[in-house]
């Protein structure tokens, strides 16, 4: 008996009703909207890009063609099999199989779906009761092609060995009216009894091409001044990753209203090409004091991160001509760094380090061109 000047039991979401409290609130933490649910951004100025211009359908799939049209036929055949989609973040799996959902279910999606983060619901008893109440009931849905229902597992990776064993059984048991999506970024982490009950599809990263043709549908719709050289800096920095490249032109529209390269830069924070070409000069031509002051001072000055430098410099090291044997202990030297300030280490010791690295590599060319 609902209180009174409460809403009514028919103001209350049906669909949302169903979804476990659990699931509403993670993936909208994570930047990824609901089914069944106003994503954020959807309809709103100043929302989040990556909610206001995900997919909605599988022609909206920036990329991964193949497989955006082997899951499409097999939808359209109502022949899908469980799935397993891994790949690094911002690749388009979960937009993938929202709209695979909205292609196979219509407008009763809402009641056919169960979406649940499992980083967050990654327990074992989340997979006996909502996951096993969710499969074990039959699907009244009229009007649809399909009759099973769908569950969407986001980041299973995350899930603990037991929730995964236990849902090994539940995946053979609900079989018949159930399908099974899980979604994660490091298959490894998932059993392999799981993995050997899915058809697996690998997201790799974006190329440059998918990226920039979204970007600039998203300058058209937003009426932004883009360079070419800020669209490309936006491309170089997501590294492949859609959702960061959305984030990244929309953080550095609100702070310049020319997105120029060096404003996508001075955003992110990232060293930009011409600073690490300065700094590769000093390393490998200035002594050891004048380097280590030199770089010192643009760090403070620019407000750079010595780990973004150390993995700027990688790439730049494979440009310059040298031997083989010098190479190989200067990248080794390289990771090593990168590894230790992953774990807090003093940025002024590791940046020593990264200078004695360059110094040997550079005794060690004078000593092979003799």
């Amino acid at each position: 008996m609902a209180k009174q000047g409460g809403p009514s039991p028919m103001d209350v979401d049906v669909a949302a009703a169903l979804l476990p409290p659990s699931s509403r609130f993670t993936a909208q933490q994570k930047g990824k909207g609901k089914v069944g649910t106003v994503r954020p951004g959807v309809g709103e100025k100043g929302g989040p890009w990556v909610e206001k211009y995900r997919p909605t359908s599988l022609s909206d799939v920036a990329a991964h063609k193949d497989i955006v049209e082997t899951i499409d036929r097999l939808t359209g055949e109502n022949k899908l099999p469980h799935l397993l989609l891994y790949g690094p973040p911002g690749t388009g799996k979960t937009s993938t199989i929202l709209a695979v959902a909205r292609k196979l279910y219509g407008i009763q999606f809402q009641n056919m779906i169960l979406e649940l983060n499992a980083s967050d619901d990654r327990g074992i008893d989340v997979v006996r009761q909502q996951v096993q109440d969710f499969a074990s009931t039959q699907s009244i849905c009229f009007g649809t092609r399909a009759n099973v229902k769908l569950v969407i597992l986001d980041e299973a990776d995350a899930m603990t060995k037991d929730a995964q064993f236990s849902l090994r059984r539940i995946i053979e048991k609900y079989t018949r009216n159930t399908r099974f999506c899980l979604i994660c970024n490091y298959v490894s982490k998932i059993i392999p009894a799981l993995q050997s009950r899915c058809t697996r599809f690998r997201f790799a990263p974006l190329d440059a091409k998918n990226i920039s043709n979204r970007l600039r549908y998203v300058i058209e719709q937003e009426g932004l001044d883009v360079t070419d050289t800020g669209l490309s800096a936006v491309v170089r920095l997501s590294n492949g990753d859609m959702r960061k490249a959305l984030n990244i032109l929309q953080s550095t529209q609100m702070s310049s209203p020319h997105v120029s390269e060096e404003a996508v830069y001075l955003c992110t924070g990232s060293p930009m090409p011409k600073d690490i070409e300065q700094i590769a000069y000093w390393l490998l031509n200035e002594s050891f004091v004048t380097a280590y002051q030199s770089v010192s001072q643009m760090k403070t000055l620019k407000g750079l991160a010595l780990v973004d430098i150390v993995r700027e410099l990688h790439p730049f090291v494979f440009c310059i001509s040298m031997p083989a044997v010098v190479r190989v202990p200067l990248i080794n030297a390289l990771a090593d760094i990168e590894y230790r300030l992953a774990f807090g280490t003093s940025e002024k010791l590791q940046l020593g380090a990264l200078l004695s690295a360059f110094t040997h590599a550079r005794s060690s060319l004078v000593a092979a061109a003799k």
